[in-house]
């Protein structure tokens, strides 16, 4: 059976021609329904550019894991949703996703408060930069990765695989350290 691309077509044509692996399957799914599923993972995501590729990816899985969709069970719109949203929330307990979001709202805070404030702070101005860098390497790389990197002390922990008593006591001599040298 050829198709021939037309604006929509009806759910039962739609599934025979993906079912066929055509490309007009392909491409009126995208267009039929993109659109709402993209509106489903950017309320969940918020976030453009990731809910683009998470759109993408859900295109793929779709296309990829057709068979196993069955119209006896429900429509094929509410099965796409599911997948859609079982992905975005997949990204949302992911871990890069987690550290990336924390690191961008520190940021987002920190430049609207010195915008606000009419000052600039500069690290390397203050010296900062040089007093961690006096720092042993085991508490540079912790505090590093808990102040300016968003990681939670146990993240720290199974990230360097050493215990959460050690990455709390490097931190917290690190910061011992800092004041001596700060003051």
């Amino acid at each position: 059976m050829s198709l021939k691309i037309k604006k929509s077509l009806t759910e039962e044509e739609l599934v025979m021609a993906i079912r066929n692996q055509e490309n007009a399957g392909a491409k009126a799914l995208y267009d039929m329904y993109s659109a709402s599923l993209y509106g489903v993972i950017y309320r969940i995501i918020q976030h453009e550019e990731i809910a683009e590729d998470l759109l993408q990816d859900t295109f793929v899985r779709i296309w990829n894991s057709f068979s196993s969709y069955d119209s006896t069970k429900g429509r094929l719109f509410t099965w796409m949703v599911n997948i859609a949203r079982n992905i975005t929330i997949d990204k949302t307990r992911s871990k890069d996703f987690r550290n990336n979001s924390k690191t961008e709202d520190i940021e987002n805070n920190v430049l609207t408060i010195e915008m606000q404030s009419g000052n600039i702070l500069n690290p390397e101005v203050v010296g900062l930069k040089e007093l961690v860098a006096k720092l042993k390497p085991e508490q540079k790389i912790v505090l590093d990765l808990v102040y300016f990197r968003g990681f939670t002390h146990l993240e720290v922990s199974e990230e360097l695989e050493i215990p959460l008593g050690t990455v709390k006591t490097r931190l917290r001599n690190a910061i011992i350290t800092l004041r001596k040298l700060f003051n």
